[in-house]
């Protein structure tokens, strides 16, 4: 799959993992819409502690009724197709932080 090598662009989207969309997972929406939109791929990754937009800790607490939690969704792929992403699912994102950076993709394989 050499159309994934080379320049790219990497997305991050900064939320929590109590957001909601229709109801369901924020994250589990976006992903959703990540393979709506046929990007490369997305990984989700559910942080131990953080600080949000509000400036408040949150960090896992053994005795909390719900966990609030950070969640990061990385997604890599080109940067029009992330732009047209980030436009589509503008309104399902609340509060977070989007950001993007360049990378380069040295390796990719699957069968």
């Amino acid at each position: 799959m050499k159309r994934f090598l080379g320049k790219k662009k990497i997305a991050r989207i900064y939320i929590d993992n109590q957001d909601k969309y229709n109801g369901k997972p924020l994250w589990e929406e976006l992903l959703k819409k990540v393979k709506e939109c046929n990007l490369a791929g997305a990984t989700v990754f559910k942080g131990v502690a953080g600080i949000g937009v509000h400036s408040e800790l949150r960090s896992f607490n053994i005795w909390a009724m719900s966990q609030e939690l950070p969640v990061v969704i990385e997604i890599i792929d080109e940067e029009e197709k992330i732009i047209n992403f980030m436009d589509d699912v503008d309104e399902m994102i609340e509060e977070g932080l989007a950001t993007l950076n360049d990378i380069e993709v040295i390796k990719y394989k699957h069968k």
